[in-house]
């Protein structure tokens, strides 16, 4: 069912009365936030509907009401569509640091941490690419080969691949032709089997070689490369109550001292490209310790297949306005430094 503008405004003012006191909101209470002039009888059947349709619940008998899971995503699908909130100074204190971006990122997260009062993180730039830029195939003691694949970006992996004989330095430099003539250009999930084929014909007597050579690069550029992360301002989380239950609060807490959970986190959120925002709140967060939190990511990109990801961590009644406004200001700036780069 689509609600009329009356309860949208209705929900508005309760998720916006909610944000700013945490507190459980009656009928009165809008019946005075409202530009709507309705009586508090009419006020609490509209929320009564609004109930009903689980947009909001209420928590203990006889009190007010509070947004639901449901009722903060619509807010979030249906009201902040063209929110851009300008921060300022934040393109001077980004610029300031563009000439290194590690220093530039970790100063995005305080940065985010300081103008939203929530936790924030950054992660440093991966390679969405994986395409084969060169292969260079070394002798690496006397049972073995030292294959040198270096991708796209100037990512370098190694790999040592077992020979059975010895093989001499014309055979050597064969197998680099071979290799860097088919491979050049493609990504793991290009190379297949018509591209072998071919490799292996033109290594005639070493074709078994070619074989564990492509084992050996397609384990290389499939391992996962470790995600930095850097994180700001998780105790700010502790400046709201709903979130201040001991067990839930070691848990989260936890969660910023771990790379792996927080790497868990990046992962299972969706790439955003363009700096798209996602918003995930209560159980859409793919973390469990973050289950009573929204979390709201972007994805910045410096150049062509060079991305990471930005995050804000807060209570579902963050303000959502602010932080979506942040992050479309943010990407903005991003976008303009890294092109003059």
């Amino acid at each position: 069912m689509q609600l009329d503008e009356r309860k949208l405004k209705i929900l508005q003012a309760i998720i916006r009365n909610y944000l700013e006191t945490g507190e459980p909101v009656g009928s009165r209470t809008i019946s005075k936030y409202t530009d709507l002039n309705l009586s508090s009888a009419t006020i609490r059947n509209e929320m009564a509907d609004l109930e009903e349709l689980g947009y909001i619940i209420q928590p203990h008998t006889s009190a007010g009401r509070i947004p639901s899971d449901k009722g903060y995503r619509l807010y979030v699908d249906t009201m902040l569509e063209d929110k851009v909130h300008e921060v300022e100074n934040m393109k001077e204190l980004l610029i300031e640091k563009a000439d290194k971006i590690d220093l530039l990122l970790k100063q995005i997260a305080k940065l985010l941490a300081v103008n939203t009062n929530y936790a924030s993180l950054v992660t440093k730039p991966q390679y969405r690419s994986k395409k084969v830029k060169f292969i260079q195939l070394t002798e690496f003691e006397a049972d073995n080969l030292l294959a040198i694949i270096v991708l796209e970006g100037n990512i370098v992996k190694n790999k040592v691949v077992a020979i059975k004989d010895t093989i001499d330095k014309e055979i050597i430099l064969k197998l680099n032709i071979v290799f860097n003539t088919f491979l050049q250009g493609l990504d793991l999930t290009e190379i297949n089997m018509n591209v072998i084929q071919k490799m292996k014909e033109q290594a005639g007597n070493y074709s078994n070689l070619v074989s564990d050579i492509l084992d050996a690069i397609a384990q290389a550029i499939s391992e996962e490369e470790d995600v930095e992360i850097y994180t700001s301002g998780a105790t700010n989380i502790l400046k709201y109550p709903e979130l201040t239950d001991m067990e839930k609060i070691t848990e989260l807490m936890g969660t910023f001292e771990e790379q792996k959970q927080l790497t868990e986190l990046i992962n299972k959120t969706e790439n955003s490209d363009n700096g798209g925002i996602q918003v995930y709140i209560g159980s859409e967060t793919p973390v469990e310790a973050m289950k009573d939190c929204s979390v709201v990511t972007a994805t910045y990109e410096i150049e062509d297949g060079v991305y990471g990801k930005i995050g804000i961590i807060g209570p579902k009644r963050m303000d959502y306005e602010k932080v979506v406004g942040t992050l479309h200001t943010l990407m903005v700036q991003l976008d303009e430094i890294f092109k003059k780069k």
